[in-house]
């Protein structure tokens, strides 16, 4: 019992040496995750819509384009934005580089979510507003967006959890993530096992706060009967 406590007492003094690195990692982690769920919603949201209400070549290239980005790796779409697009003259530093690869394919699912939400929505809703006078575009932005938009609080919560986990692939084209800062940290102090621990224990912590925010604000802006399911 005493041994442990000692090896429990080195573990956490040994936090204490490289949190500052932790840290720093996580900030841009953060930063990573949050501008790439933000790409993706600008992206992934007129997906949906040509999706859902296009017709023809709009909502062709709407589907192709979600089941090529949700059926490719995410790392051969980032290898292919850092590595392959200054073969044509576009140049992207790595945190743009990540950011846009880590969006591109967030938008893919989160256009799924967005259409998911928009056809849970009564068809009936529609037909009344352009029979009181509206616009089909008018019934989309008034009526059905603002109700999608609360129904897909539950599946898009789960992007964002997932997010935070995915930028940890951005450590392959060197942006110095929390993952990142876990593996220069190993080949500074040689102890694999406890660095890779207090990176685990990070992501456990931040992920678990996010997922509880998100669950506030699912609570509050619910509507009553039209949960869509979200996965645990």
């Amino acid at each position: 019992m005493y041994q442990g406590l000692i090896c429990m007492i080195e573990l956490i003094q040994f936090f204490i040496k490289i949190w500052p690195e932790l840290y720093k990692g996580l900030i841009v982690s953060l930063q990573l995750s949050a501008g790439a769920l933000v790409l993706g919603f600008a992206i992934g949201l007129p997906m949906a819509l040509a999706r859902t209400y296009g017709k023809g070549l709009l909502r062709t290239l709407a589907t192709a384009y979600i089941e090529i980005i949700r059926g490719t790796p995410m790392i051969v779409q980032l290898f292919i934005i850092y590595y392959g697009l200054p073969d044509f003259g576009i140049l992207l530093d790595r945190m743009p580089a990540a950011i846009l690869a880590l969006g591109i394919n967030s938008s893919a699912y989160q256009a799924e979510y967005f259409r998911g939400a928009i056809l849970s929505i009564d068809e009936g809703q529609g037909l009344a507003a352009q029979a009181l006078g509206m616009t089909k575009s008018q019934t989309i932005v008034n009526i059905i967006l603002p109700q999608a938009l609360r129904i897909v609080l539950p599946p898009w919560s789960n992007e964002v959890v997932y997010m935070v986990k995915y930028t940890s692939v951005a450590f392959l084209i060197a942006v110095p993530e929390l993952m990142a800062r876990g593996k220069m940290l190993i080949t500074q102090t040689f102890k694999p096992i406890e660095t890779l621990f207090w990176v685990g224990v990070v992501y456990i912590i931040v992920l678990s706060i996010i997922a509880k925010i998100v669950d506030i604000f699912e609570r509050k802006l619910a509507i009553p009967g039209f949960q869509m399911s979200r996965e645990d």
